[in-house]
C-alpha cells in the first residue's frame, strides 16, 4: 500500500513542470492597494457588497466602535459600567496587560524593567487620551505593543479593560476632596 502511495505522488508530483510551477507563482491577480483598469474607479480592492459578514469573525456593532463617523476618538465608554464590568476588565487587564504595564498600570513590572528596546509606558501618563484610544490600542496595537483583538476578542470585554484602565487611573490620583463627604470624614478621622 505504502509503495503504490509513493508511485502515485511521483508520477503525478513528477507531471509538473518547472516552468507550470512558475507560471502558477506568477499568475495575474490583483494585489490590494492597487490599481485595476477592469473596474470603472480604477481600484483593485472593491468594497464587499452589503450585508456580507467577514469570514474573520462577526461584525462590528457600530454602537462599540472607538471613533466617531468624524474619525475623532469617542469620550464615553459604550457600555453600562457595572461592578462585574470592571471585574471583567480586572480579569483581562491582569491576563493580558499587567505583564508589561504592571498591576497598577504604572509601568512597573518585571517584563518592563527587562525590555531593552523600549519598556511599556505607565498608563497613567495618558490619562488625557480619550476612552476611545485605549480601546484602539488594544484592538489594534500601538508601537511595539501588538493587538490583543485574539487574547480578548470580544468588544464588551475591551470596552470593561477600559473601565479598568480609568479606574486605575482614579485610583492613583485620587484627592481626598473627590470622595464623599462621609468617606473624607471617614479617612480624616482613621489617618490623624
Amino acid at each position: 500500500m505504502r509503495h503504490c502511495l509513493l508511485t502515485i505522488v511521483v508520477i503525478f508530483g513528477g507531471a509538473c513542470t518547472n516552468e507550470e510551477l512558475q507560471r502558477m507563482v506568477e499568475q495575474p491577480k490583483n494585489l490590494p492597494y492597487r490599481g485595476n483598469s477592469f473596474f470603472e474607479d480604477g481600484r483593485a480592492m472593491r468594497t464587499p457588497p452589503p450585508g456580507t459578514v467577514p469570514r474573520e469573525g462577526h461584525p462590528a456593532n457600530p454602537a462599540l466602535e472607538p471613533r466617531r463617523a468624524d474619525g475623532t476618538y469617542v469620550d464615553q465608554i459604550p457600555i453600562p459600567l457595572t461592578s462585574a464590568v470592571l471585574r471583567t476588565g480586572q480579569k483581562h487587564f491582569q491576563i493580558a496587560c499587567a505583564a508589561c504595564h504592571g498591576l497598577l498600570g504604572d509601568g512597573n513590572s518585571i517584563v518592563a524593567r527587562k525590555v531593552s528596546l523600549r519598556a511599556p509606558p505607565s498608563l497613567h501618563d495618558f490619562r488625557d487620551r480619550s476612552n476611545g484610544f485605549f480601546f484602539e490600542v488594544i484592538s489594534q496595537g500601538y508601537g511595539v505593543m501588538p493587538s490583543y483583538v485574539n487574547l480578548i476578542p470580544r468588544s464588551e470585554d475591551r470596552w470593561a479593560v477600559v473601565a479598568y484602565i480609568r479606574a486605575l487611573q482614579l485610583s492613583q490620583f485620587a484627592r481626598l476632596q473627590d470622595a464623599p463627604p462621609d468617606i473624607q470624614a471617614k479617612l480624616l478621622r482613621e489617618y490623624k
